[in-house]
């Protein structure tokens, strides 16, 4: 467990972080990243060329995207207390519309065709929908929430983070996904068809993918949070479990059609979403609850008043908060309070990785250069000067 703070004092001020990551390193990666995007992009667009169409595939894509309005607004909204880079957040939703859609594609066409080998073609078709693709699609959107985690522990807090790159990265699958059905259904029954597959994808079930890989993004959450060996390989791997089994039987209602899959829908998947918007419900609040806990020693210590402490846990508190800035000192004392709140949430993140023992070696000077950031935004926007 983490010593409390100590008290401030008049000399406090930022310091300097001198940790950076090597250029050239920074370099290759984001160079590497690029690469293969493209590679996975230029493949997907030649697929989708030559079994939709130019403008058949245009107009898949521009029904695909709809569900993104109401997908990606949740898991942002889940992330408001501490957001993730937005870097990191772009990252996560090409990863699932190309890289795991690509090999997706690859793998599970790949097994049907082996499959196909040694049985009746719809023996074949409905073993993969059913098992080889819940296997590897929540294996390779999964892997994404391991990555960044394993690359990027200082921006991973816990379970809320691991279902906000969960979501962002199943949204891109989907995205990508539904461009293939909506552009066959077009292909196959004109208008008509198009649109019953978006009824049934885009509005009955636009959650699906995310429902089922937020399971993993809570594992790798559970992992990041304790400093217990057995609990990151094992969390991560339950959580994998259950997308997987959620996943096939989603997909076995499906294939069943007609009345199994109205059963499936209203028996399972409806039950299923609620008990997925509770615990999105459930993740805010926790967030709040966790800020106020690791927040209150610096309360205690004069860093914070416990008016700033209960305003800092409070979303509809932080925005009246940024309202009164705004008229106390502008513009600039909007943006100073905008910091003041993110600077608090990682302060208060910071910590709870050092209470539970899985902060980095540079915490402590991590934890002064926060508490100087703080000093310098609270004056910046109670409209006094610095220096």
């Amino acid at each position: 467990m983490s010593s409390a703070p100590s008290a401030p004092t008049a000399t406090a001020a930022p310091a300097t972080n001198p940790t950076t990551r090597p250029r050239l390193r920074a370099t290759i990666l984001l160079g590497l990243t690029i690469v293969g995007f493209s590679i996975c992009a230029l493949a997907l667009a030649a697929y989708f060329q030559a079994s939709l169409g130019v403008m058949v595939s245009l107009l898949a894509v521009l029904f695909a995207a709809l569900p993104l309005l109401v997908v990606i607004p949740t898991f942002l909204w889940l992330d408001r207390f501490e957001a993730e880079p937005t870097r990191l957040l772009v990252f996560a939703f090409l990863w699932g519309a190309l890289v795991s859609a690509f090999v997706a594609a690859v793998l599970n066409t790949g097994a049907v065709l082996g499959l196909q080998a040694g049985t009746d073609p719809e023996s074949a078709l409905a073993v993969g929908a059913v098992v080889v693709a819940p296997v590897v699609e929540e294996a390779l959107k999964g892997f994404l929430i391991l990555l960044i985690w394993w690359l990027h522990r200082r921006e991973f807090d816990g379970i809320t983070d691991g279902m906000v790159y969960a979501g962002v990265c199943a949204a891109g699958f989907a995205f990508t996904e539904n461009i293939q059905y909506l552009g066959q259904a077009f292909t196959e029954g004109g208008g008509a068809v198009l649109a019953g597959t978006f009824v049934v994808r885009g509005i009955m079930s636009p959650f699906a993918h995310p429902m089922f890989t937020v399971l993993i993004g809570i594992g790798v959450g559970l992992a990041a949070s304790t400093h217990k060996t057995w609990v990151k390989v094992v969390a991560p791997f339950v959580g994998y479990v259950l997308a997987v089994l959620g996943h096939g039987l989603w997909n076995l209602a499906a294939v069943a059609g007609g009345t199994g899959l109205l059963v499936g829908y209203f028996l399972v998947g409806v039950p299923v979403f609620f008990g997925f918007v509770a615990l999105i419900l459930w993740a805010r609040n926790r967030e709040g609850r966790l800020i106020a806990r690791h927040l209150s020693p610096y309360a205690d210590a004069g860093w914070l008043s416990r008016g700033e402490v209960g305003m800092l846990a409070s979303m509809p508190r932080r925005r009246e908060a940024r309202m009164w800035a705004r008229m106390n000192a502008g513009p600039s004392g909007l943006a100073a309070m905008r910091a003041f709140q993110d600077t608090a949430s990682e302060l208060a993140l910071l910590r709870k990785r050092m209470h539970h023992s899985t902060a980095s070696a540079q915490c402590l000077e991590e934890e002064r250069h926060l508490l100087g950031a703080l000093v310098a935004q609270r004056r910046a926007f109670l409209g006094e000067r610095v220096g």
